[in-house]
């Protein structure tokens, strides 16, 4: 009897949740359409300059913006307080969206550090390897995998919660069937969407500290590698010990409390899978930094894009110049001209 009275008064998360979500979301959209957006015009913009590199970034991107544009989808469920009235298909599609988003990212970052890897430890068979014909068959076999894999996602969709009635979206309906289903493909993206790539990025970082250890005597020109490759890992661990790790270690004990019963103790296990799925879904703020920070000569893209805009705008401007505007310029450039001799003699 006890036990029901404790669960009858156990407080409600939906205030919390609200809140959370649609503020966690509203940031991340802003910063990842800015940061992600940006860096896709200068990938687009500078892709004559291509490499493997290149290709995982501009997919990375590609990725994240995908996610992104789903997040108001989020945010307009839980403004409505936890209401769902955009459908059936937009339920499943902005469920769908996060998770191929999610482990997406976490295989570009596997392949990037690959490439980075064998670039340090291996640079001539890097030549045959790192191509950037293999780098497009290697996005084409994730973006593959990552989507059949989480189709499942797809499978749950809209469903109506018959103690408020209202319309549900992104919340499992508490059926012990589907909870064994989601238990089940938990422990699959666990172990292959999580810890697997996780393993081979800390293989891969391993290599590159100790061949950089072994030959920290190398040559100035190979100064900049060394720096891209600390930035790299520095920038990778930190996306995935804020955004990963803690998600995926909170969504399985979470899973683990709710087949065991709902009960009070629930209730922080559900506030902290609140705050890790929102740092999950910050990942696609992290991304730009990896761009920035270890892209293969992303910075020396952003000053040939910025080159290139001015150069295209200084044209438009001239060409906008009447004949009348051009002889003008013409002169004052010879007035010019004049005055510094005079001053010269």
């Amino acid at each position: 009897m006890a036990n029901n009275t404790t669960e009858l008064y156990c407080p409600s998360i939906d205030d919390f949740r609200n809140q959370v979500y649609s503020i966690a979301y509203s940031i991340i959209i802003v910063f990842g359409l800015l940061g992600n957006g940006f860096a896709l015009i200068v990938l687009i913009r500078t892709f004559s300059e291509s490499s493997a590199f290149h290709v995982y970034m501009l997919n990375l991107a590609v990725a994240d913006l995908l996610c992104v544009c789903t997040l108001p989808f989020r945010v307009l469920y839980y403004v409505q307080k936890g209401h769902w009235t955009l459908g059936d298909f937009l339920c499943r599609i902005s469920s769908y969206a996060l998770y191929v988003n999610l482990y997406c990212s976490i295989f570009f970052m596997m392949a990037m550090s690959i490439t980075r890897f064998l670039a340090i430890v291996f640079p001539v068979q890097n030549l045959r390897l790192a191509t950037e014909r293999r780098a497009r068959v290697v996005c084409v076999a994730i973006w593959i995998f990552i989507c059949s894999t989480s189709s499942p996602f797809l499978l749950s969709g809209q469903h109506t919660d018959l103690k408020t009635n209202k319309t549900k979206c992104f919340e499992p309906p508490d059926e012990s069937g589907s909870l064994n289903k989601l238990l089940m493909l938990n422990y699959f993206s666990l172990v292959v969407g999580f810890i697997i790539p996780f393993l081979v990025i800390l293989v891969c970082y391993i290599g590159i500290l100790r061949t950089l250890l072994t030959n920290s005597n190398a040559m100035e020109k190979q100064q900049n590698t060394r720096t891209k490759a600390i930035r790299m890992i520095v920038v990778v661990m930190l996306a995935f010990l804020v955004c990963f790790v803690p998600y995926h270690v909170q969504r399985t004990l979470h899973l683990h409390f709710k087949k065991k019963g709902t009960s009070c103790d629930e209730i922080f296990m559900q506030k902290s899978v609140v705050i890790t799925l929102c740092l999950a879904a910050s990942n696609s703020c992290f991304d730009p930094m990896l761009y920035f920070f270890s892209g293969e000569n992303f910075r020396r893209r952003l000053s040939t894009f910025r080159k290139t805009s001015q150069n295209s705008l200084n044209m438009k401007r001239n060409r906008a110049l009447p004949p009348a505007g051009h002889r003008l310029q013409r002169a004052e450039q010879e007035n010019g001209i004049i005055r510094s001799k005079l001053g010269q003699d």
